[in-house]
C-alpha cells in the first residue's frame, strides 16, 4: 500500500482554451443593406456624478457626453450617453479603458464589459429599415443624426444603437442575445430590400 501510495502520476496537460468571439465572421448583405460583426472591442459601463466627469474624460481622453442620446469619440475611443451619470465606453485601439479610469479618485463606478457585449454593424441605404423592422427609434437623420446614441429595443433584447454614418449604424447587445439579434437584423435587411 505504501508504495502504491508514494505512486504519483504526472499532472494531465492543461487543455488548450481559445476563446472565439460570438458571431466571429458572420456577415449578410441584401439590396441596401449589410449585416456583419464587428471586431472584438473593450468596453466599460461607467457610472459616476457630475462631480467626476472632468476627471474622467481626462483619463479616458474623450468627453463624456452630458446631453441625452449623443456621443464623443476620440483616437478610437467612443463614448456614448445613456442617462444622467451613466455612458458605455468602447475602444477599438486595443487601449483599456478600465485601466485607466482605474487611476481616477474621484467617485465612480467602472466595470468592464468587453465580453458581454458584441457588435454588429448595419449599413447601406436601408440600414434604418432593417433596424427599424423591430426598434421603434425614429431613425431619420433629423431626430437621430450621426453620432446620436441610444440605449432601445430590438425585438425582444435590449440594444444600445449608435448611428456612425448617415447610411451605417453600430447595434451592441448582450452575447447571450447575439444570434438572435443578428438573425433579426439580416430578416430586417432583407424586408428592407423588398
Amino acid at each position: 500500500m505504501a508504495k502504491a501510495a508514494a505512486k504519483k502520476t504526472a499532472p494531465a496537460a492543461s487543455p488548450s482554451i481559445e476563446r472565439r468571439p460570438a458571431l466571429a465572421g458572420r456577415s449578410t448583405a441584401a439590396t441596401g443593406a449589410k449585416v456583419e460583426a464587428l471586431p472584438p472591442a473593450d468596453r466599460i459601463s461607467l457610472r459616476a456624478p457630475e462631480t467626476s466627469t472632468a476627471a474622467l474624460s481626462k483619463a479616458l481622453g474623450v468627453t463624456l457626453p452630458k446631453k441625452p442620446k449623443t456621443s464623443t469619440m476620440k483616437a478610437g475611443r467612443t463614448a456614448l450617453w445613456l442617462g444622467p451619470d451613466e455612458w458605455l465606453v468602447i475602444d477599438e485601439a486595443g487601449n483599456d479603458p478600465l485601466a485607466d479610469c482605474a487611476a481616477v479618485s474621484a467617485l465612480h463606478s467602472a466595470v468592464g464589459i468587453s465580453h458581454r457585449n458584441i457588435a454588429i454593424a448595419v449599413t447601406g441605404a436601408g440600414a434604418a429599415a432593417a433596424i427599424n423592422s423591430g426598434c421603434p427609434q425614429d431613425l431619420s437623420l433629423d431626430a437621430f443624426p450621426v453620432g446620436a446614441a441610444s440605449r432601445t429595443i430590438l425585438g425582444k433584447a435590449e440594444i444600445v444603437l449608435l448611428r456612425t454614418a448617415a447610411d451605417a449604424f453600430r447595434v451592441e447587445c448582450w452575447r447571450s442575445f447575439s444570434d438572435y439579434v443578428f438573425t433579426f437584423l439580416s430578416e430586417g435587411s432583407r424586408d428592407a430590400a423588398i
